[in-house]
């Protein structure tokens, strides 16, 4: 099992930052990809961000490209989410998510965090 906290999340004006922070515990040494995942309201869950943990391989969106960030810190066992110029678009509820060495699919999620963007 790996258990996710996130923290960081709020409420920015249109054109502000955020960073956005994920915890991992647990077996921590199964995980392969963690990644960022958002739900706004109405809309389905999407792809936000994602990085290898030990390669720090990154892949993201095309909606956030050169406005998202991601980093790991590896001794803490967490990733962030470095968010640049945020739209309005961007409001949502942001998850991580873990993949485990072997698996296919994101196999642990955190509880969230909701990020306003003000227009």
């Amino acid at each position: 099992q790996v258990q996710l906290v996130e923290s960081g999340g709020g409420l920015v004006q249109a054109g502000g930052s955020l960073r956005l922070s994920c915890a991992a515990s647990g077996r921590t040494f199964s995980i392969y990809t963690m990644g960022w995942f958002r739900q706004a309201p109405g809309k389905e869950r999407e792809f936000v961000a994602a990085l290898t943990w030990r390669g720090a391989s990154t892949t993201f969106a095309d909606s956030v490209k050169g406005r998202f960030t991601i980093s790991r810190d590896n001794a803490k066992n967490t990733v962030y989410l470095q968010m640049n110029s945020l739209k309005p678009e961007d409001t949502a509820v942001y998850y991580c998510a873990v993949q485990v060495a072997g698996s296919t699919r994101y196999d642990y999620w955190g509880q969230g965090t909701q990020v306003t963007v003000s227009s």
